[in-house]
């Protein structure tokens, strides 16, 4: 890997990482739907005026109504969640709790489309659980049935990571990553509205929250996406799928960095075993992930 691609790799898990640090300040302001109807519709609008200015501009209007179910499941539902989640779950456990998607794209790989689970895969499932519970019973946080509320909406989050990612693999062949972008974060919009309608914020947010905002819609969503379309074409998805491990890491020390968010030994053997997981269901390292698990149904979305 040269070092430019190595750096863009670096920056996109920083990004996505990043994406926790901005939800956590937002969304207590702003509310779940509000924040993700600004992070999908500001994304959707840049990514589509830097496809004008390239003169890319994908043709997904036949295909709307895929569209419609994929920004559903890969978008909506699942940044709603983790939105909602982190009203009372700190960035660094939401980032660390999200790399649990790779787990649950095997799973739900293996029920919709037959891909085999092979003993690898089972046990880096095995393993995730077990770091999930780690994570969890070992963090700072004091468990009470809102936090335990709040981990529940992070897995189903994955969940829908999963199931928007084996979806993307059964149905969309052939069509331009910067299309499915487009097309996935306007769909997310659009079913958005009307709930980010109802619960607009009555106060005006402070300029904390509006370069949150920003910094989620356009670097950890718009740009991030260009960088991740780059490095796929660049280096391919066996050595791009390798930023699964870095956005948990970025995660938590921008967590504890920038909003002293508290981290124990728990956190760090949670950490730990989940990405270890990680590992074992992707295949890094083994030139698994062209197959099965590639990059895209593993790390979109973030």
């Amino acid at each position: 890997m040269r070092p430019r691609d190595f750096a863009g790799l670096l920056v996109l898990g920083a990004l996505w990482g990043g994406s926790f640090l901005f939800i956590r300040v937002a969304v207590p302001a702003l509310g779940p739907f509000p924040l993700v109807e600004l992070r999908v519709g500001l994304a959707a609008a840049a990514l589509s005026i830097y496809a004008l200015a390239a003169s890319r501009v994908p043709k997904i209007r036949y295909r709307w109504r895929s569209f419609l179910a994929l920004g559903f499941l890969n978008a909506a539902v699942p940044f709603s969640l983790i939105s909602a989640a982190e009203i009372h779950l700190t960035a660094s456990l939401a980032a660390i709790l999200n790399s649990t998607t790779v787990m649950f794209t095997a799973i739900v790989a293996a029920v919709w489309m037959g891909d085999a689970l092979t003993a690898r895969k089972v046990a880096g499932v095995i393993l995730g659980i077990v770091g999930v519970t780690v994570l969890v019973g070992w963090d700072p946080i004091a468990l009470n049935g809102v936090v335990l509320l709040s981990v529940g909406a992070m897995l189903i989050a994955s969940l829908s990571y999963a199931l928007g990612a084996t979806y993307v693999k059964q149905s969309f062949s052939g069509i331009p990553p910067l299309g499915m972008a487009i097309g996935q974060q306007t769909a997310a919009a659009t079913l958005l509205l009307p709930l980010s309608a109802a619960s607009v914020p009555m106060e005006t947010p402070s300029l904390a929250v509006v370069l949150c905002v920003l910094g989620l819609a356009l670097l950890s969503t718009a740009v991030a996406y260009l960088i991740y379309f780059q490095l796929i074409e660049n280096v391919g998805p066996t050595s791009t799928v390798t930023v699964t491990l870095l956005v948990p890491v970025f995660g938590l020390l921008f967590g504890v960095l920038l909003l002293d968010e508290p981290f124990g030994l728990g956190t760090l053997a949670g950490l730990g075993i989940i990405l270890s997981s990680v590992v074992l269901v992707t295949g890094i390292g083994r030139g698994g992930s062209k197959k099965g698990l590639g990059m895209s149904e593993t790390t979109a979305g973030q």
